[in-house]
């Protein structure tokens, strides 16, 4: 390992192991949005409870909810019928959802998926992330995460709201747009966005951590390090770049990733 990159990696270990974390207030659950009176949602786990109580919660905001038990009756479903969002559990048995999403890409379907894990990691993040999974929710997982998960996607994806070229020259948009392209994985067009959003606020702890993030999953880690190192020293201890260097110092490590990318907002 080169001497510059020990360097960072020291660096990133204080940065992301504070001696004192400071208190950050988190924002509350995107709302769901009203367009979703019609949205088709997809779940997949092979516990009927967990499926049972999914259903409940979103069908409570409006939506239509289908089951299924593993990837073979996910797969059927997707083929006949559109299927706006697909929750998938981690472990299942035969196929579990990291195969299952990648099966689905096969077949052609770009239906944005969110990963749910029991086990307080998300082993092959990378993989996930390339597959198109860029939200992730651990178990057990209350309503309101849930719900919040929910408005957060459909906000993200609805095409009124982020149209492919921005309404407005403003951060806030082409933040958001950013993040959906690289949910995409349109990459270039996502650092477009990306780099106008931070000429419009230079030192946003928000965007310097997604332009880490960016850079981290074309494998580019001093790049997405720096990134995250810079979101840090914009807001001290902010924590999804904190979660962020954890895991590359984890990968440095281990060569493995034990935290799935924190995203922020």
């Amino acid at each position: 390992m080169q001497m510059q990159t020990l360097l960072s990696l020291l660096r990133w270990r204080e940065l992301a192991n504070p001696p004192m974390v400071a208190s950050l207030i988190e924002s509350d659950p995107a709302p769901v949005p009203r367009d979703v009176m019609s949205k088709q949602v997809l779940i997949v786990d092979d516990e009927p409870n967990v499926r049972l109580a999914y259903r409940m919660t979103l069908e409570a905001e409006g939506m239509s909810v289908h089951q299924a038990d593993g990837a073979a009756a996910a797969l059927e479903k997707l083929s006949t019928m559109p299927i706006d969002l697909a929750i998938l559990d981690l472990r299942m048995p035969e196929m579990d959802g990291l195969e299952l999403l990648a099966e689905m890409r096969n077949r052609g379907h770009s239906t944005p998926t969110v990963i749910i894990t029991a086990y307080g990691e998300v082993p092959h993040a990378v993989r996930a992330m390339k597959l198109g999974a860029i939200d992730f929710l651990e178990k057990p997982l209350t309503p309101e995460a849930l719900r919040g998960m929910i408005g957060e996607i459909f906000a993200r994806h609805m095409p009124a709201a982020l149209p492919t070229r921005p309404a407005a020259d403003d951060f806030g948009t082409h933040f958001a747009e950013a993040k959906r392209l690289i949910n995409l994985q349109t990459f270039d067009a996502a650092w477009t966005h990306l780099s106008k959003a931070l000429e419009l606020s230079p030192g946003s702890p928000s965007a310097l951590n997604l332009a880490g993030v960016l850079f981290e999953m074309q494998g580019d880690y001093e790049r997405a390090g720096k990134l995250y190192e810079k979101a840090i020293k914009s807001l001290p201890n902010y924590a999804p770049a904190t979660q962020n260097i954890r895991r590359l110092v984890d990968f440095y490590e281990s060569g493995s990733r034990k935290e799935p990318f924190n995203f922020g907002n």
